[in-house]
């Protein structure tokens, strides 16, 4: 799946933060010059109306990007930013407020832009916006997307445009519905995505001006992103967050030798008739194991989401926010859900066929994503493996590529199962 895909799911399921552990990294150029970090909205220069509506969205306290970003942002002079951090620790937030904060409510043109790499992205960012800024009735938004057209000529009152590159650009430069010199602050949204996507950095740098504020924002602080801050940002901060690294150190991991789908389903009920399971993920390399395996379980009366490429965005959000609230206990999925997507309860995960390359070796870094789903932010988890008797290699090439231990397990062995929950 695509990460701009991957970031959308990220988006559209978050219903709290993601508290991080990790330490918040500061570069800049000048190491004497002050920074501030703030615990309360309170301590930030903002209008009451933008505080008012930041509390509704159910922020009580900034998150740790948020500390340390918003005072940059909305600091005078202007300072340019870029900061690095993982889906849901609150950054569209953070710049959204910024963006809220640095418009003139009285002048009706636009005053900032924010890029995002995809229409549905550009959408969300705009959803999160409307909410914030609910009660500020004079500042209004529009968006440089696909199926919204503007004549040549016509005059935006918007103070600010959220929309994708292409159709962001075309509205700066061929329309020119969009004054470039009126611009004092430009978001980047998603940028090492956006690198990756098109060639953006040319073009970013015919809207930036030196007395616009850029705000650079990536889940990633990859070398493309570092290069097109070296090209076009002024003298900026840089916000890093550590990733979380995902460890196998706090999962135990198990596997069963099954001559069939047949014989795994089987062992696959036995897990699920000894240990208690807060949720559970159950990993398919193909879309027609998983369509098997979800339309069997349901007939053995288990609640299933399913999960596959084939889904479209917001039906694959939807199957997950069901999982998140509980709605399902067991979600059956392809490599679609195996990294980026975040559900804490998790506490089993099963591969029911092992990841493989076309080379028919392991695939170890889909294998970690997998089973890390159950080991998330420090908790205990339990992972099985199904394979069949020549796949077995396959689990000692893992045990030694990550210097860990694979237990076996016989399928039809309740005695053991019930060991492990205890």
């Amino acid at each position: 799946v695509a990460s701009a895909e991957t970031s959308l799911l990220n988006k559209l399921i978050r219903t709290s933060l993601v508290e991080s552990s990790h330490t918040v990294e500061i570069l800049q150029r000048d190491p004497n010059s002050p920074l501030f970090s703030v615990k309360t909205f309170e301590e930030l220069p903002l209008k009451k109306e933008l505080l008012q509506g930041i509390y509704m969205m159910g922020f009580n306290r900034p998150s740790k990007i948020q500390e340390t970003a918003l005072p940059i942002m909305l600091a005078y002079p202007p300072q340019n930013l870029i900061a690095q951090s993982q889906s849901g620790t609150g950054k569209t937030a953070a710049f959204v407020l910024a963006m809220l904060s640095r418009v003139n409510a009285a002048e009706k043109y636009p005053q900032c832009l924010c890029l995002a790499p995809t229409y549905e992205l550009a959408l969300q960012i705009g959803h999160v916006l409307e909410a914030v800024g609910r009660f500020c009735a004079d500042i209004q938004v529009t968006y440089a997307i696909r199926g919204n057209r503007v004549p040549r000529g016509t005059v935006l009152k918007e103070q600010i445009v959220i929309g994708t590159p292409g159709t962001t650009l075309d509205w700066c430069f061929k329309l020119r519905v969009v004054d470039v010199k009126k611009i004092h602050m430009l978001v980047l949204d998603e940028a090492d995505i956006m690198m990756d996507m098109q060639g953006l950095s040319c073009q970013s740098i015919r809207i930036q001006r030196r007395s616009c504020q850029m705000l650079l924002f990536s889940a990633t602080f990859k070398e493309t992103v570092r290069a097109f801050a070296i090209q076009t940002i002024s003298n900026p901060i840089v916000i890093k967050l550590r990733e979380e690294e995902l460890t196998l150190s706090n999962i135990r991991q198990y596997f069963f030798v099954c001559k069939s789908r047949e014989e795994k389903y089987r062992a696959l009920c036995n897990i699920y008739g000894s240990i208690t399971i807060g949720q559970a993920m159950i990993f398919c390399q193909t879309r027609r194991s998983a369509d098997w395996l979800a339309v069997t379980m349901s007939k053995d009366g288990h609640q299933v989401g399913i999960l596959t490429a084939e889904l479209l965005v917001a039906q694959r959000a939807n199957v997950i926010q069901r999982f998140r609230e509980g709605k399902e206990k067991v979600l059956i999925a392809t490599n679609v859900c195996a990294r980026g997507i975040d559900v804490q309860q998790v506490t089993i995960v099963v591969n029911f066929s092992l990841p493989t390359t076309q080379q028919s070796q392991p695939d170890y870094e889909t294998y970690l994503h997998r089973i890390g789903r159950a080991g998330r932010f420090g908790k205990r988890g339990i992972a099985f493996s199904m394979v069949e008797e020549e796949d077995v290699r396959l689990i000692r090439m893992i045990e030694n590529h990550f210097q860990t231990k694979i237990k076996q397990l016989e399928p039809d062995d309740m005695d053991e199962m019930e060991k492990l929950e205890k």
